[in-house]
């Protein structure tokens, strides 16, 4: 006797949105708390939130959520959001850009009337 496999209701896409939403959520929170321990509790705040419409099904209130969560995010984005230092924005950004690797001095090698190779500076 065969198992039934199970087909789940959404595409892959429709997961990966999820995700992303929820991470972007959790970064708006944490922009606006940058200290990890009075993040917390909102971030748990947010999983209960995304955990309580886990079961909708129907195609027509999942999107009436997404367009709510997308409109929240948007009025409640961080004007001034954190960007770790290292990163491209951040505050230690190119501060150290390693040297060149080529030659400390531009030397010109010029043959002398004599034949002989001289450098000029």
């Amino acid at each position: 006797m065969s198992t039934p496999t199970v087909v789940s209701p959404f595409s892959t896409a429709h997961r990966l949105y999820v995700k992303s939403l929820y991470k972007r959520f959790l970064n708006n929170s944490l922009n606006w708390t940058i200290r990890r321990d009075l993040w917390r509790p909102r971030a748990l705040e947010i999983r209960a939130e995304f955990e309580r419409h886990r079961n909708v099904q129907d195609p027509r209130a999942l999107a009436v959520l997404f367009e709510k969560a997308e409109a929240f995010l948007a009025t409640h984005r961080h004007p001034d959001p954190y960007i770790p230092p290292a990163f491209p924005g951040g505050t230690k950004w190119e501060r150290n850009i390693p040297p060149r690797m080529g030659p400390i001095f531009d030397h010109h090698p010029v043959e002398s009337e004599e034949g002989a190779i001289v450098t000029k500076h």
